[in-house]
């Protein structure tokens, strides 16, 4: 009978230590939902020495506008899509204001958006005029039974909705589109034989802005918008509005953003499978590396570049481009971090 009160404390010990240890994981994985983070790029390609500062305070201003989202408590969904309307207004950027031309000197821009936590999604092409495409596309995700819709009738669809007009021309593009066109005429290149060589000589030409987050619910959500490819011939679509080429996200994965030439992607089903990496244990800094590897392997090493976070958290980064701006901010520091190379 003796024994029978240094058993008890025995097992009242290991059930202290037992509730200890579930009270710990509980601790850690509330602390792993509330971490949040965005990420932002502002294209891949090379910058123009001019821009360089230009591209740099405003991959930070869009990154910093989506982590001020994600502070409040506010969704993923809703940070990626502010992040990249800050750069749809910069017209430094090959999106929205400052969206590059076609073969014929017209725009034509495309933008998506996806939210990972039920893998709805929504995304435009061929839009002439509204100074928010990632906004149109969120309302084909939000308010039609479609992904895609292009060309004139998602623009009735703007207006509807009461969303801004603009001319996105600007003086900086029409001037690249003139020099362009003016090699072109000349026969100083062929135009786009098969992306390849036109792009080696020109990788300015293709560039695109994105964002992806993960919320402090754990939620994660991507966002693409572009004017394209410059000299692009009237009615081609890339990679942005085709989820899973340039634009995924999935909370059991992560999310991702692609740029660069949208053919590559769409090739590739870039995004997505680079989530895929994600999903089978690589971690997003891995994950798009291995994109990136993949793209010189089997895409002829054109320039390109990824953004990617994972469903823990972290984020990742990688291109072989030129330049990639590029920013991002976390909930261990909420400090903006920023470059226009990857690792800086």
């Amino acid at each position: 009978m003796a024994n029978i009160p240094k058993k008890l404390s025995q097992i009242n010990l290991l059930t202290f230590a037992v509730n200890i240890v579930f009270q710990l994981r509980s601790h850690l994985r509330a602390k792993r939902m509330k971490k949040f983070i965005i990420v932002v790029h502002g294209g891949a390609g090379r910058i123009r020495p001019e821009s360089r500062e230009k591209a740099l305070r405003g991959v930070k201003k869009a990154a910093k506008t989506g982590f001020d989202v994600l502070r409040k408590g506010g969704s993923a969904l809703d940070a990626v899509e502010e992040a990249v309307k800050i750069m749809e207004d910069d017209p430094t950027f090959n999106a929205g204001i400052g969206s590059t031309l076609t073969i014929d000197g017209k725009i034509e821009m495309d933008a998506s958006i996806m939210d990972g936590k039920t893998l709805n999604a929504g995304s435009v092409a061929m839009i002439t005029n509204i100074k928010h495409p990632v906004t149109l596309a969120r309302i084909v995700m939000e308010e039609t039974d479609h992904v895609l819709v292009a060309g004139k009738f998602v623009e009735k669809l703007a207006e509807k909705f009461n969303l801004e007009k603009c001319n996105p021309v600007t003086e900086h593009r029409l001037k690249i589109w003139k020099e362009y066109k003016a090699m072109l005429i000349k026969g100083e290149y062929q135009y786009l034989p098969k992306t390849t060589s036109l792009i080696k000589l020109l990788p300015e030409l293709a560039d695109t802005v994105g964002a992806v987050a993960r919320d402090q619910d754990g939620n994660l959500a991507a966002a693409t918008s572009t004017g394209g490819l410059t000299l692009k011939l009237p009615g081609r679509i890339g990679d942005t509005p085709l989820i899973g080429c340039g634009n995924y996200a999935d909370n059991e994965a992560g999310a991702a953003s692609a740029t660069g030439i949208g053919e590559v992607a769409i090739r590739l089903v870039l995004a997505k499978t680079v989530c895929d990496f994600m999903r089978n244990g690589l971690t997003a800094q891995k994950a798009v590396e291995k994109g990136i590897e993949l793209v010189k392997t089997r895409q002829n090493n054109l320039p390109m570049g990824i953004i990617a976070v994972d469903k823990y958290g972290n984020p990742g980064i990688s291109h072989n481009s030129e330049s990639l701006s590029w920013a991002m901010v976390t909930s261990d520091s909420s400090k903006v971090i920023a470059g226009l190379k990857y690792p800086p």
